[in-house]
């Protein structure tokens, strides 16, 4: 078995469950609940970080982040499954970046509001988070990505980073961007476990 530290609300958990299921390897994934705001010594000493998600292989390796850790389970699975080995490689791996950057901009907004008192909490930053988020849903709105036989790194990312918007932002990106509603329609049903891994709003 191979252990993720995780937690259920993270597009980053969320990202590297669906990888496995993609690649069929999620058998051997056993997904543990990780508190980051009162992180176990053991935990820091295998992140220092403090961040999730971390994958740690049965030999005891620690990897972190969740775009090193579907490198190795694209690997592990023969590679060039989900991360091309071909020209290809480069448009997956700049949209697994714009889509990650999307869901970063998101859980800072998020951060802000849950950790800052309403009145320290600073507008300028907040906004700037809004505009990274707006921009990214503009581009991908204008040219969705195409879904492969076998969905890769830049759709799973994508689809956890409109699910987490989904999560935390009550779905409204959905209002203004009908053809990323029908792309993550697409992903969701090719892909059973986007599913079953959605979590409710708390």
């Amino acid at each position: 078995m191979i252990l993720l530290h995780t937690s259920p609300s993270s597009p980053f958990g969320r990202k590297v469950k669906l990888a496995a299921s993609v690649l069929g390897l999620d058998a051997l994934l056993l997904a543990e609940e990780t508190n980051t705001q009162e992180p176990e010594e053991a935990f820091l000493r295998q992140n220092p970080l403090g961040k999730i998600p971390v994958l740690i292989t049965e030999d005891g390796l620690a990897l972190y982040d969740s775009r090193v850790i579907l490198d190795y389970l694209d690997h592990r699975a023969g590679g060039g499954r989900i991360i091309p080995v071909d020209a290809g490689r480069f448009d997956v791996l700049r949209m697994q970046a714009l889509a990650d950057g999307l869901a970063d901009a998101a859980l800072l907004m998020v951060y802000e509001k849950r950790f800052r008192p309403e009145e320290m909490q600073y507008a300028p930053w907040l906004e700037r988070q809004q505009m990274k988020v707006d921009r990214a849903l503009a581009m991908l709105e204008a040219a969705p990505p195409q879904l492969t036989a076998t969905l890769d790194a830049g759709a799973i990312a994508l689809a956890c980073a409109l699910g987490y918007l989904d999560l935390r932002f009550d779905g409204a990106w959905r209002a203004t961007h009908p053809r990323l509603i029908a792309w993550l329609d697409d992903f969701a049903a090719r892909l059973p476990a986007f599913e079953q891994t959605k979590v409710a709003a708390s």
